[in-house]
């Protein structure tokens, strides 16, 4: 197989485990930076494997508006469109065509949308959506699904059923012989029998790999953590198994012990963007007055390039100017932040003490959120 997934050490339900690829292992849990439009904001392909990036997520929605899958395709591929030599996921397309774009049509066979770019009538289906990722080549990719409001029984139990048939139609248009794993995507929002009906449905296609998709996109913390147990309680124990736009750092301490191996989110690089850090007191706004005169790192004892080598002092001075070295070194620091995140739960997995680390890190991490 082009993929395949190792578990090395399990504790109660969180997994520690490789997932291997054409472009390399990726030690699991993982959190993978957002590249949507084949780069990841403000971080060069170098300083994301200065970081220890394993995996970058592209989208295919944007790539294939702009500059275009096919125009990728004879460039080489993603990977050297973007320079980037590690392994790639890329999303369907679902997720933005149903947030993103003027919806004309949704119908069994797929969706009719204008394209938020120059209004250009489109169409996507799953067989689309699949030769689509073909041309960009990523090592991963997904189902075409659709992503209905999670607490709309009415609205999910459609999507589920519709989802459920096009994952049909994307095996039948992945060819055998592909390089690329094709992962299913389990909706139902916060229904637990409408998530048992996905969950089945797809586990008789035996995808190499599993999302959970429909989470985080309106339901409550609460809602979404009980959707999210039962949903991985679903799934194959030997397959891995990947949260769909997660990256709260609580967030992913409470999916890991889940069982919970990958996740990704636009939320580091876009939090960096607007000035703010993640650390482990909690994010802290750097256009904040107390920091004007603060000669302290960002976060002491973090090995980052930005906390390194400059204060918050002048970070706040970046931030406040607009300076696009801001972005930069917020950007880096935060997805640093992410990445050790899951590297400390890997090890605390492995050495058999990962609800110690849980417990000690959102302590911390939500004492001031």
């Amino acid at each position: 197989m082009s993929l395949y997934f190792e578990i090395h050490k399990t504790q109660v339900d969180a997994r520690a485990g490789t997932l291997h690829t054409p472009h390399g292992p990726i030690p699991t849990p993982v959190f993978a930076p957002v590249g949507t439009q084949g780069t990841v904001k403000a971080i060069p392909p170098r300083d994301l494997q200065l970081l220890g990036a394993s995996l970058v997520l592209a989208n295919t929605y944007h790539l294939h508006l702009r500059p275009g899958d096919q125009l990728i395709r004879d460039l080489g591929g993603l990977h050297r469109f973007m320079a980037w030599p590690g392994p790639i996921l890329t999303d369907s397309g679902g997720f933005q065509v149903f947030s993103l774009a003027q919806i004309s049509r949704i119908d069994d066979d797929g969706v009719t949308f204008r394209s938020h770019l120059d209004g250009s009538k489109r169409r996507l289906t799953p067989e689309s959506s699949i030769a689509i990722q073909e041309n960009l080549g990523a090592d991963i990719i997904m189902c075409f699904d659709q992503c209905p409001p999670p607490t709309d029984r009415a609205a999910v139990a459609d999507a589920v059923r519709r989802t459920t048939a096009w994952a049909v139609r994307c095996r039948e248009a992945h060819p055998d012989d592909s390089q690329q794993a094709l992962f299913g995507i389990v909706q139902g929002g916060i229904f637990e029998d409408l998530r048992a009906e996905s969950a089945a449905a797809l586990r008789a296609l035996d995808f190499p790999g599993y999302a959970i998709g429909g989470l985080a996109v309106g339901e409550t913390k609460s809602q979404m953590l009980e959707a999210l147990r039962f949903t991985v309680s679903q799934l194959p124990a030997d397959k891995p198994r990947y949260l769909m736009g997660v990256g709260e750092p609580d967030d992913l301490a409470l999916a890991v012990l889940c069982g919970v191996d990958m996740f990704d989110c636009v939320m580091p690089t876009r939090l960096a963007r607007h000035g703010s850090a993640l650390t482990p007191n909690g994010r802290v706004n750097m256009r904040n007055l107390v920091y004007a005169t603060d000669q302290q790192p960002l976060v002491e004892g973090c090995s980052c390039y930005c906390c390194q080598h400059f204060s918050r002092a002048y970070l706040r001075h970046l931030v406040k100017a607009g300076e696009i070295l801001g972005a930069y070194l917020l950007s880096i620091h935060n997805v640093y932040f992410l990445i050790q995140h899951m590297r400390a739960m890997r090890e605390a997995i492995l050495n058999g003490d990962l609800r110690a680390y849980v417990t000690h890190f959102l302590e911390r991490y939500l004492q001031t959120a």
